[in-house]
């Protein structure tokens, strides 16, 4: 299982974002330079942030700014913002087990509880990370 790039993408739009909007219209064709996607997978990943209100986006070619302090924006906003995931559950249990099966009729009750501390564990950190936090790193290499 892999969590989707779009997450890694956007925490790197942030970055840029942060470091240009000083020099440089920030435009999903700008993004698409430093992330090397297409500018509509830009596009789509701003649209994205700026519905969870952590960026906003001027119509035309007017660039991207982030809307809140680096360090109110945590990874977890981040990946609720752009992550597919349904009904808030990163775990999808497969469809229908067995009834009639011991072990089928009981995997909820042995997994439900111990995926979603799996799940608890991750927000957890997700949460203590900030782009502040990726900000003072980044500018220590750049």
């Amino acid at each position: 299982m892999q969590i989707s790039s779009r997450f890694t993408l956007a925490v790197h739009i942030f970055a840029c974002i942060d470091v240009f909007q000083d020099e440089y219209k920030v435009t999903s064709d700008f993004l698409a330079g430093s992330t090397n996607v297409n500018p509509v997978i830009v596009r789509k990943i701003l649209g994205q942030l700026k519905a969870a209100g952590l960026v906003e986006v001027a119509r035309g070619s007017g660039g991207a700014s982030i809307c809140k302090p680096l360090n109110e924006i945590s990874f977890l906003d981040i990946y609720n913002a752009v992550a597919c995931i349904e009904n808030g559950e990163l775990f999808h249990f497969h469809e229908n087990p067995n009834a009639d099966c011991p072990v089928g009729k009981n995997i909820h009750v042995v997994l439900d509880d111990k995926l979603m501390r799996v799940q608890k564990a991750m927000e957890d950190e997700l949460s203590s990370i900030t782009m502040e936090d990726i900000m003072r790193d980044t500018k220590k290499l750049i």
